[in-house]
């Protein structure tokens, strides 16, 4: 049940739009500045085309395209012009707002961040991404874990970037920071469709969350991304699907407070409380313990696969990027 599509507001919903946006060609100052506005222009539509709608979220890349540029010119900081803008806008709007940008890092590679901003115009999220999308991206592995907040009518919210949906942990560390909504933003294009679904449902039913995803649309003349923003039921069943069409905005309302029922009311596949609470009918309380060798070997700084000698990519060199500035 979505509202028909968010149009129908319930007491305890909140209306999502996801905006499958015109994949941009940026290489200068004058493109950013653009594109800002654009991006912008899309918040006001987002708000005339649903005017329930609590939340707004754009795709990685919204701003830089695909070209995996790191020139200075027109990379962001987060008290720069683009992300006042985005600050205006929402509250001009009244409109919680999730947006990309890529970074400047004066000390490496620039960062591939993800902001939510409040309809107040407050940064409530400022995420790097924790998984950049090896060997393709170049950007610095995110620094500040990955952190939850406050959304619209009483949600907790989670952002996961593009790669960081394929790995089970990352939505699993949401959901346990208590996020009841999981945000997915992307560049993918169409070879990644079915792995973009499957993980999109399954992020959701592991953990007892909705997922609310979105990719960039259409093409820049070399890359041609997917669109197909969907919105996920705890249950894993897609609630609302978009297409391929670029600008299109897919909107969906969905209902933190059942999740918050699932999650204390489930008894069979509550997972989440499970994980951490092994056979709890045999064992009084279940066993608390952590019985997964590569959960034990990444904290001790010994993960180490047994084919790891075999593995060919270990650098950016195959995409022709350079060898990493750092150790």
């Amino acid at each position: 049940m979505s509202g028909l599509g968010g149009l129908n507001k319930s007491q305890n919903g909140v209306v999502i739009g996801l905006v499958q946006l015109q994949l941009p060609v940026t290489e200068t100052k004058a493109d950013l500045t653009q594109q800002t506005e654009k991006v912008c222009e899309m918040v006001r539509k987002a708000k005339r085309f649903a005017a329930p709608i609590d939340l707004v979220v754009f795709p990685e890349y919204m701003l830089h395209g695909l070209s995996m540029s790191m020139d200075k010119e027109i990379m962001c900081d987060v008290d720069g012009p683009e992300v006042e803008a985005f600050k205006d806008v929402c509250r001009e709007n009244d409109i919680w707002g999730c947006f990309s940008i890529m970074e400047y890092n004066p000390d490496g590679n620039p960062y591939n961040t993800g902001l939510i901003i409040d309809n107040k115009g407050e940064i409530k999220l400022n995420y790097r991404k924790l998984h950049p999308w090896v060997p393709v991206e170049p950007w610095e592995p995110g620094d500040v874990g990955l952190p939850v907040c406050e959304g619209p009518n009483g949600s907790k919210l989670g952002l996961a970037i593009c790669h960081d949906g394929m790995f089970p942990e990352v939505s699993r560390e949401l959901a346990y920071k208590g996020a009841d909504i999981i945000l997915r933003t992307a560049g993918y294009t169409a070879p990644i469709r079915h792995s973009w679904r499957i993980t999109n449902q399954s992020n959701a039913f592991c953990n007892l969350a909705y997922t609310a995803s979105v990719a960039m649309c259409g093409t820049d003349g070399t890359n041609d991304s997917m669109g197909e923003g969907m919105i996920v039921n705890f249950d894993g069943v897609p609630m609302v699907e978009g297409s391929n069409r670029p600008d299109e905005i897919i909107t969906g309302e969905v209902r933190p407070d059942l999740v918050r029922e699932a999650r204390t009311d489930w008894a069979v596949e509550n997972n989440m409380y499970q994980l951490g609470h092994r056979g709890y009918v045999a064992v009084e309380g279940g066993i608390t313990d952590a019985p997964y060798t590569y959960m034990q070997d990444l904290q001790n700084g010994e993960y180490r696969l047994p084919w790891e000698d075999d593995v060919v990519h270990k650098d950016g060199g195959a995409y022709g990027f350079n060898k990493p500035r750092k150790k």
